[in-house]
């Protein structure tokens, strides 16, 4: 497997944990998350992508792997412009909104200030 990405969580914001707990998904956000959005975010400190996000790829959170199933159209274009995606745990193939990357968790993620996520192809 091939690492194509890997950011550090600088900042968890206070409606983050919710997010994971209420809706299943996480928020990643490169350090210019908007004021409003950053309270629901992970902030991260890179968004370099060397590589394609596709069906099959691996998300390591914090050595956690999880399966990609489904790439929404502007994932690779947000998190590479601004490190923002929408990370869902619900295992769906079709996809929903053009910004959500979805994987399968057989487990809840569990993520802090300082967590690593890595993106492998």
């Amino acid at each position: 497997m091939t690492k194509i990405f890997e950011a550090k969580v600088l900042d968890v914001g206070p409606e983050a944990l919710s997010m994971i707990k209420d809706a299943n998904m996480l928020i990643l956000f490169g350090e210019e998350a908007p004021a409003d959005l950053a309270e629901y975010c992970y902030k991260i400190d890179n968004k370099d992508l060397s590589g394609a996000i596709v069906t099959g790829s691996r998300l390591v959170i914090d050595k956690q792997e999880f399966p990609v199933t489904a790439v929404g159209d502007v994932v690779e274009k947000n998190l590479k412009n601004l490190g923002h995606i929408t990370i869902s745990f619900d295992g769906s193939s079709e996809g929903s909104l053009p910004g959500t990357l979805h994987v399968q968790a057989s487990e809840p993620v569990v993520l802090n200030a300082g967590s690593v996520i890595q993106l492998f192809t």
